[in-house]
C-alpha cells in the first residue's frame, strides 16, 4: 500500500517538525517523477483549490543516467552532483515551479538524497543527466567536488565495504548501501557541501526535506547539516521559519537501530502504520479492523484518523510482472519517450492521462484531503464496530466515516456526534449547490444516522463531515 504517514514523538512546537502548510491544509502529494512544470501546472489549478498542503517532489539534483534497465525510477537515487539538472527539468523551471506553488499556498518538500553518492558499479564516463564527469571507481566527483577523502571507505571494517547486518549499527551507517559510495558525514567539508546544496533550495523557497536513507547515517551527523540550513524564504514564511524535516528511518522492530534515535532531528516517516494498517484491510494473520477496494479505504482510514501528519502517493502506471513469486518489474521507471518524461495530460473526467495514474485526482482520496482539513483539531471520539471488520468514528462534531471491510453487509444506527441535518456522503459523490451526487445520509436531532453498506460495494465506506451538509 502506497501511502505513509509522518510523525514525530515530541516536540510538535518545534520549528523543524512544522510543515508550515497554509492554514486549514492538513496533507501533503507526493507527484513521484513529475515534471517540475506540470507540478507547477498541479498546484495552480487543482492542489491548491483542493486543499492540499505541499508536494513531496523527486530528488532535484543531477544523478547517474541508467540505460539497464532503461531508466528506471532509482537512477534519482543515485547522485553525481547538487547542480538542479534532472529529467523532471532544469534549474530555472524548479525556481518557476517552486515560485508558483508557493503563490497559492502550495508549499514544496524536497527529497534529499545526502547519505551517498552513485555507486561504485557504475563505470566511469557514464552519461549524467547535466553531463557532468565522475568516476565512482575513484570516487571521484569533480562536479561537487568529492574526493576520495570524502567517503566512508577507511570507516567501513566489512572487507568488501558493503554493510552485512541490519543488527550491526556502525555497518548500517559507516558501510555502503547495495554499493553506494557512503559519503563520510562526521567531515566538517561533507556537511557544509551538503548544507549548501539544501540552503540553495531554500533560498529558492522550498519549505522543507525527506531526508532519503536516514537509518543509514548517524543522527548526530544528520543534526549537524541541519544547524547550518538557513531560515526559511521571508518572501513566503514568516520571519525565523525553519525547514520542516522528515527522515526515512525504516523502523518495523528487531534491529538496532530504532526510529527514535532520530526524533530530536525532526518527523520520522512511519513505516510500521502503513504495514499494520495493510494487514489489517487483507485480514491476514487474523487481524481484524476492529482491532484497528483496499488501497482507498486504506487512504480513507488515514486521512480520517488524527495521527501524524499524512502524505498521499500520486504515481503512475505500474506493469507488475512476477518469477517465482518475486516482482522483477520492481525497477520502473516513470512514463517516458526516449527517456523524456512524459506530460501529465488532464482528461475530461479530470482524471489523469498518458500513463499516469493520478491517485490524488481520484474522488474518494480528493475528498478525504478536504475531510481532514474541516475536522483538523477535532478529537477522536464515538469508535463502534461489530468486532470483526466493520468499524466507524468520528472527529467531534466536525465528521463521520464507516467502514464495512466484512464479507456481509453493514446495517447499522450510529452515534455520528454531528449536527441533525442531511449529508453529503463524500465517497459515493459530494455535495453540488443543495444537492448530493452519491448517497444521502440523514442525522437525526439525537445525532444518529442509519447506514447501509454493501460488501460488493464499488467503495465500501462512507464519509460524511459539516461541509457536506446540504
Amino acid at each position: 500500500m502506497k501511502f505513509f504517514l509522518l510523525l514525530s514523538a515530541i516536540g510538535f512546537c518545534w520549528a523543524q517538525y512544522a510543515p508550515h502548510t497554509k492554514t486549514g491544509r492538513t496533507s501533503i502529494v507526493h507527484l513521484f517523477e513529475w515534471r517540475w512544470v506540470d507540478i507547477a501546472l498541479e498546484c495552480e489549478r487543482y492542489l491548491a483549490p483542493k486543499g492540499f498542503g505541499g508536494v513531496q517532489i523527486s530528488p532535484p539534483n543531477e544523478n547517474v543516467v541508467i540505460t539497464d534497465p532503461s531508466r528506471p525510477w532509482w537512477e534519482r537515487y543515485q547522485p553525481v552532483s547538487y547542480k538542479l539538472c534532472t529529467r523532471s527539468g532544469n534549474e530555472s523551471e524548479f525556481k518557476d515551479m517552486v515560485t508558483r506553488c508557493n503563490n497559492v499556498g502550495v508549499r514544496i518538500y524536497v527529497d534529499a538524497v545526502i547519505n551517498h553518492m552513485t555507486g561504485s558499479g557504475v563505470s566511469a564516463g557514464k552519461s549524467s543527466t547535466c553531463g557532468s564527469y565522475f568516476n565512482p571507481g575513484t570516487r571521484d566527483f569533480p562536479a561537487v567536488p568529492y574526493s576520495g577523502w570524502d567517503f566512508n571507505d577507511g570507516k567501513c571494517k566489512t572487507g568488501n565495504r558493503e554493510f552485512k547486518s541490519y543488527n550491526v549499527a556502525y555497518q548500517v551507517r559507516d558501510c555502503r548501501l547495495l554499493g553506494l559510495l557512503d559519503l563520510a558525514l562526521e567531515k566538517d567539508y561533507v556537511r557544509s557541501t551538503i548544507a549548501e546544496y539544501l540552503n540553495r533550495l531554500i533560498d529558492i523557497g522550498v519549505a522543507g526535506f525527506r531526508i532519503d536513507a536516514s537509518k543509514h547515517m548517524w543522527p548526530g551527523d544528520i543534526k549537524a547539516v541541519l544547524d547550518k540550513l538557513h531560515n526559511l524564504n521571508t518572501s513566503w514564511f514568516p520571519e525565523g521559519s525553519r525547514p520542516f524535516i522528515y527522515q526515512e528511518v525504516i523502523d518495523l522492530g528487531g534491529e538496532t537501530i530504532s526510529s527514535s534515535e532520530y526524533f530530536g532531528n525532526g518527523r520520522v516517516t512511519e513505516f510500521k502504520y502503513g504495514v499494520k494498517l495493510g494487514t489489517v484491510l487483507r485480514k491476514w494473520s487474523g487481524e481484524k479492523m476492529a482491532y484497528l477496494k483496499l488501497y482507498k479505504m486504506g487512504v480513507g482510514f488515514m486521512l480520517a484518523h488524527p495521527y501524524g501528519f499524512t502524505r498521499v502517493m500520486s504515481s503512475y502506471h505500474w506493469p507488475r510482472y512476477f518469477e517465482n513469486g518475486k516482482d522483477v518489474n520492481d525497477w520502473i521507471g516513470p512514463p517516458n519517450n526516449n527517456g523524456v518524461i512524459k506530460e501529465v495530460t488532464i482528461n475530461p473526467d479530470t482524471t489523469c492521462g498518458n500513463g499516469w495514474v493520478c491517485e490524488h485526482r481520484w474522488r474518494q482520496i480528493r475528498n478525504m484531503v478536504i475531510f481532514r482539513n474541516v475536522v483538523n483539531g477535532q478529537p477522536f471520539t464515538n469508535w463502534w464496530d461489530n468486532g470483526s471488520n466493520q468499524v466507524a468514528f468520528g472527529r467531534g462534531n466536525k465528521g463521520f466515516i464507516v467502514f464495512n471491510n466484512d464479507d456481509w453487509a453493514l446495517s447499522a444506527t450510529l452515534q455520528t456526534g454531528l449536527p441533525s441535518g442531511t449529508y453529503c456522503d463524500v465517497i459515493s459523490g459530494e455535495k453540488i449547490g443543495d444537492n448530493c451526487t452519491g448517497i444521502e445520509i440523514n442525522v437525526s436531532c439525537d445525532g444518529n444516522a442509519y447506514f447501509s453498506i454493501s460488501n460488493s460495494a464499488e467503495d465500501p465506506f462512507i464519509a460524511i463531515h459539516i461541509e457536506s451538509k446540504l
